[in-house]
């Protein structure tokens, strides 16, 4: 009897949008996974009007989504506008107060290396918090 390989939902959502969006979220998915081994991956904000919900990943805390869209890959930063990017890879969410975005549009490419320290520095930002937030109490 052959082993069955149980079904991984994140893979299977992002090829569902297939093309370059996919191939650039399985990129980043990979970076992610480089960057913090173990790292929670799930979809969030399942509804009717999004069924498939929303890729995210999670460490002490939302670290970041990635959504697909018909024109950009979106990677949203929970915490964004309080981690330092001295690469600058955050090009949209400028607006708000706390989150900031990286944008790729197709044929764009991300600086892997800077990308990887982005997320740890993101992991140890939620670990900082959650542990400012236990010694609160």
């Amino acid at each position: 009897m052959a082993e069955t390989t149980p079904p991984d939902p994140i893979a299977e959502r992002i090829a569902a949008w297939g093309g370059w969006r996919a191939e650039t979220l399985a990129r980043i998915r990979q970076l992610i996974r480089e960057a913090l081994p173990g790292v929670v991956e799930e979809l969030k904000w399942v509804k009717p009007t999004n069924p498939l919900g929303v890729v995210a990943w999670s460490h002490a805390g939302l670290l970041c989504t990635g959504e697909a869209y018909r024109d950009k890959v979106k990677l949203t930063f929970a915490r964004g506008a309080s981690l330092p990017d001295p690469s600058g890879l955050f090009n949209a969410g400028f607006g708000g107060g706390t989150r900031r975005a990286i944008d790729l549009a197709e044929g764009d490419t991300l600086d892997a290396d800077a990308f990887r320290q982005l997320v740890r520095a993101a992991a140890d930002l939620n670990e900082a918090a959650k542990a400012a937030k236990g010694r609160a109490r």
